[in-house]
């Protein structure tokens, strides 16, 4: 397996933009509250599916993946990696960029959703609470707590998360009708890599 390439500060990326192509792997949801200018949206959970045409707009120019924070871009990076294509991650993410001054693009009409992190963070508080007070009514309860607990550190350990596996699916955090979903962008990503859009 080829380890990937050194995760990319937002000064060391900024001035390359126009000439990379960045993959936003994020859910739908939170590309829509903000994403960089001319990022396409490859949630994560289907990179598997979009490996021909990210192979292809390596091959065209340098490709970068970005998320919130640079966990997931990190984790898509090291995928990438092991699949031969060259993918370096922007450290600190979208939150890295917006907060160096640099603008966000937010389709119009799109409502703002929670980073993933900060849903999971709201789950699973939410989820040890209601085990505790559940507790109270009906002993034995508190062991949804330890579950969450257990599943909290499993996720570090594993440097993987169910709980925002299971969240990315609700509607929410899903594609607009009408946008076209994934194979929109991955024709438009291809359009790109052949010299046409």
């Amino acid at each position: 397996m080829t380890a990937p390439p050194a995760p990319l500060t937002v000064d060391e990326f900024a001035p390359r933009l126009a000439g990379a192509t960045v993959i936003d792997v994020r859910t739908p949801g939170e590309y829509g509250s903000g994403h960089i200018p001319g990022a396409f949206n490859v949630p994560l959970d289907r990179l598997d599916e979009a490996l021909p045409s990210l192979r292809t707009a390596a091959e065209q120019s340098e490709l970068v993946v970005v998320c919130a924070s640079g966990a997931r871009s990190g984790a898509a990076s090291s995928r990438l990696a092991g699949e031969g294509i060259t993918a370096a991650s922007l450290d600190g993410g979208t939150d890295s960029w917006s907060g160096s001054g640099h603008a966000l693009d937010r389709p119009e009409g799109a409502r703002a959703v929670w980073p993933m992190e900060r849903q999971v963070r709201l789950a699973a508080g939410s989820l040890v609470l209601l085990g505790i007070l559940l507790d109270l009514a009906v002993p034995g309860a508190r062991v949804l707590s330890f579950l969450i607990g257990a599943g909290l550190v499993f996720s570090a350990l594993s440097n993987t998360c169910g709980m925002a596996a299971v969240l990315s699916k609700l509607p929410h955090n899903r594609r607009r009708s009408g946008d076209g979903g994934l194979d929109a962008t991955l024709s438009r990503l291809s359009a790109r890599a052949a010299g046409t859009s």
